[in-house]
C-alpha cells in the first residue's frame, strides 16, 4: 500500500501536468487517465482489489466512510499540498471497488479562458431569475458555474450561498460574501438546505445540480421571490432542458410550473466539449437560450414549446442566442475543429454538412443572422429584452428585489 500510495501522488501530479481531467482506478486493471476526452493507460501496473480498498479508505474521512457504508458510493474532495484539489467518487462494481478522480483546478477560469460567449455576462447580471447550465458529465458544467460565481465575486456586492455535493472550487471572497455548503457535511440534504436558505439572506443561490422535482420547485420559487439561482442539469440542449423540467412535475402541477418557468427563466447554457483540430486541448460548443418575451410566451404553450430551437437559431444577431450547430459552424469556419468532429456533435448533421459545403439547405434552420456577424466579434450581442447591469457595476440588491 505504501508503494501504491506514493504512485498515487505521482499519478495525480501527472494528471495535473498533462492537463488531464480524470483518473480511473479499479482492482485487476491498470490505472487509466483521460486527456482531451480520451482514455489512455497510465502505467502497466495491475492494481489489486485490496490495494484499491486500502487507497479508498486512506482518502476517506469518518463521515465519508459512513456515507459509503450506507449508500455503497460516496463523493468527496481530496487535497494534495502544492498540487491541488481532486473530486473523488468511490463506488462498487463487479470487480470490487473503483475510484474515479477528477482534477479540480485551483485557479477559477474566466469566461474568456473557457472560450465561452460574452452573452453569459448579461445572464448573470440579472438581479433575479434562474440560469441553468447543462450538458453531459465532463462537459464543463461545474467549471462554467464556478466562472459565473467568480465573475460576480469580482464585480458585484452580493451574498452568495452555494449548495454542492461535494464542494469543488474553493472561492476567496472579493466583493461578495460567499458561503459554500456541502450536502452531508454542512446540511443533511438538498431539500433541507433549500428550505432554510431563505433565512440566510441570499442574493445568489448556486445549486451544484438539480436532481428531482422537489429541488426544482424550490429553486423556481426562490427565483420567483427575488433571487438569482444558478444551477446545473444533466440535459443535452436547451429544448431537452425545458422538457426535463416539465417532466419532473405531475399533471396537476404542470400549468403552475409552466407559469413559474416562464416568469423566472433567464437562460439556458448547454455545453459539449470537442477536441481541437491539430493539437491538444478542447473547446466548447455552446448553445444559448435567452428567455425573451417570445420565449416566455412559448413556455406557457405546450405546442409552441416544441419550436424553441428555431427561436434560438433566429436570435443570434439581436439577443446573442445560438444553437449548437451555429456554435460548431463558427469553430469549423475558424479552423478550430475538424468537419468530422463537427458532424459527430452536431444536432442536425445532414443540415450541417450541406451548409459546410456552401449550399443553402431547406431544413428551416436559419444561419443568416449568425453568419452575418464577424467571427471575432463575440462581444457584440445586440439588444436585450430589458436593461441589464454590466460586469463591474455594483447592484443595489435590496432595492432590486423589491418588497
Amino acid at each position: 500500500m505504501a508503494k501504491f500510495g506514493r504512485d498515487l501522488d505521482r499519478f495525480l501530479r501527472y494528471l495535473v501536468e498533462t492537463g488531464g481531467s480524470d483518473l480511473h482506478i479499479k482492482g485487476g486493471a491498470t490505472p487509466r487517465i483521460r486527456i482531451d476526452g480520451r482514455i489512455n493507460n497510465l502505467s502497466r501496473e495491475i492494481i489489486s482489489p485490496q490495494a484499491v480498498e486500502e487507497l479508498a479508505d486512506m482518502m476517506m474521512s469518518d463521515t465519508d466512510r459512513e456515507r459509503f457504508r450506507q449508500d455503497q458510493e460516496v463523493d468527496f474532495i481530496y487535497e494534495v499540498a502544492r498540487l491541488g484539489r481532486f473530486r473523488i467518487n468511490v463506488y462498487r462494481q463487479m470487480m470490487g471497488l473503483a475510484i474515479a478522480i477528477r482534477h479540480v483546478r485551483i485557479k477559477i477560469p474566466t469566461f474568456e479562458d473557457l472560450n465561452l460567449p460574452q452573452v453569459l455576462y448579461s445572464l448573470i447580471s440579472r438581479p433575479r431569475g434562474m440560469v441553468l447550465v447543462t450538458g453531459a458529465a465532463g462537459s464543463g458544467k461545474s467549471t462554467t458555474l464556478a466562472a459565473m460565481i467568480e465573475t460576480l465575486n469580482r464585480t458585484a456586492q452580493l451574498n452568495i450561498i452555494t449548495i454542492e455535493d461535494p464542494v469543488e472550487f474553493s472561492f476567496k471572497e472579493k466583493k461578495c460574501t460567499i458561503q459554500q455548503r456541502e450536502v452531508g457535511h454542512h446540511t443533511p440534504s438538498w431539500s433541507e438546505a433549500l428550505r432554510r436558505i431563505m433565512r440566510q439572506d441570499p442574493d445568489v443561490i448556486m445549486l451544484g445540480e438539480i436532481r428531482d422535482a422537489e429541488t426544482m420547485v424550490t429553486a423556481l420559487n426562490a427565483a420567483n421571490t427575488g433571487h438569482l439561482v444558478l444551477a446545473t442539469m444533466h440535459t443535452m440542449d436547451a429544448t431537452q432542458t425545458i422538457n426535463r423540467v416539465l417532466a419532473f412535475m405531475s399533471t396537476e402541477s404542470m400549468n403552475e410550473v409552466r407559469y413559474l418557468l416562464s416568469a423566472t427563466l433567464v437562460g439556458v447554457v448547454s455545453l459539449r466539449l470537442l477536441p481541437l483540430s491539430g493539437g491538444p486541448g478542447r473547446i466548447p460548443a455552446v448553445e444559448v437560450l435567452i428567455a425573451t418575451e417570445t420565449v416566455r410566451k412559448m413556455l406557457l404553450d405546450p405546442e409552441a414549446t416544441l419550436n424553441i430551437r428555431h427561436v434560438i437559431a433566429d436570435g443570434f444577431s439581436q439577443y446573442g442566442m445560438q444553437t449548437f450547430d451555429q456554435s460548431l459552424m463558427r469553430h469549423y469556419r475558424s479552423g478550430k475543429i475538424s468537419i468530422d468532429e463537427a458532424l459527430k456533435y452536431a444536432t442536425s448533421p445532414t443540415d450541417f454538412r450541406i451548409k459546410a459545403r456552401g449550399i443553402d439547405g431547406q431544413t428551416g434552420l436559419d444561419w443568416s443572422g449568425f453568419e452575418a456577424v464577424k467571427r471575432d466579434d463575440d462581444a457584440t450581442v445586440g439588444q436585450q429584452d430589458e436593461p441589464v447591469d454590466k460586469p463591474g457595476k455594483s447592484r443595489d440588491t435590496k432595492a432590486s428585489k423589491g418588497a
